[in-house]
């Protein structure tokens, strides 16, 4: 499939993410739920991701999932410097008839997989999305799903990524921001709970686009492959 857009790229670069995300206001921010993903977020639609704005109801795209859905403005933000959502959208940020609400709603954003709402949900939707595309015979599409460390204290991800590794869906990815805020912390460190289940799982710097890149390509035969990225504590 082709993962160039129908239009001129837009000119917006990393550079110009903060002043993006400055557009959006009000009291629902999330702000740092939001600036922990910046990072991840850019590197994935900048270097990994194969979808675009003229691509992305292909069938052969590959599937982004937030989950991390309470702190949507780095990935409204991202979504508008790659062309998905028009720059004028992000200045009504959770307004009343904005598309672009304190969650992403899928029927509403361009390019977005799923509507998120309670945490906790996001990495079982991207294994049911691993299985459906393993299902339809589409084995190329990559399925991805950005969680966070705190959502991990949910035990319906423990099951999730239980049966993932079990089934071998080696087209699944998961990246973990984590900012230290899980309930009770990971003695080991988060990634040891992946591995224990048979995951690829490195752990990298969250704000090295180098390291990211590189852990994000890293390959992962037979496996589910899992992307710490750890970032500076929540407040």
């Amino acid at each position: 499939m082709t993962t160039t857009s129908a239009g001129p790229a837009p000119a917006y670069g990393y550079a110009d993410l903060r002043a993006l995300m400055s557009r959006m206001t009000g009291d629902e921010k999330h702000g740092p739920a939001a600036t922990s993903t910046l990072d991840v977020l850019w590197v994935l639609y900048d270097r990994v991701l194969r979808v675009s704005p003229a691509t992305a109801d292909d069938p052969g795209r590959d599937r982004f999932l937030l989950s991390k859905g309470h702190g949507p403005m780095a990935y409204y933000a991202v979504l508008a410097a790659k062309g998905f959502v028009p720059v004028e959208w992000l200045s009504g940020f959770g307004g009343y008839g904005s598309p672009l609400g304190h969650h992403p709603d899928r029927t509403l954003v361009p390019g977005a997989e799923i509507g998120s709402g309670s945490l906790g949900h996001g990495l079982g939707l991207a294994v049911g999305t691993a299985l459906g595309l393993r299902a339809q015979g589409l084995t190329d599409p990559a399925v991805w799903v950005l969680v966070g460390d705190a959502e991990m204290d949910e035990g319906s991800n423990h099951e999730a990524l239980r049966y993932a590794a079990a089934a071998g869906l080696d087209r699944l990815h998961v990246v973990v921001v984590d900012n230290d805020s899980a309930t009770h912390g990971w003695p080991g460190g988060l990634a040891s709970r992946f591995t224990a289940e048979g995951w690829s799982a490195p752990t990298v710097d969250g704000r090295d686009h180098s390291a990211l890149y590189d852990a994000f390509t890293a390959p992962h035969p037979g496996r589910p492959h899992a992307v710490v990225a750890r970032v500076e504590p929540k407040g």
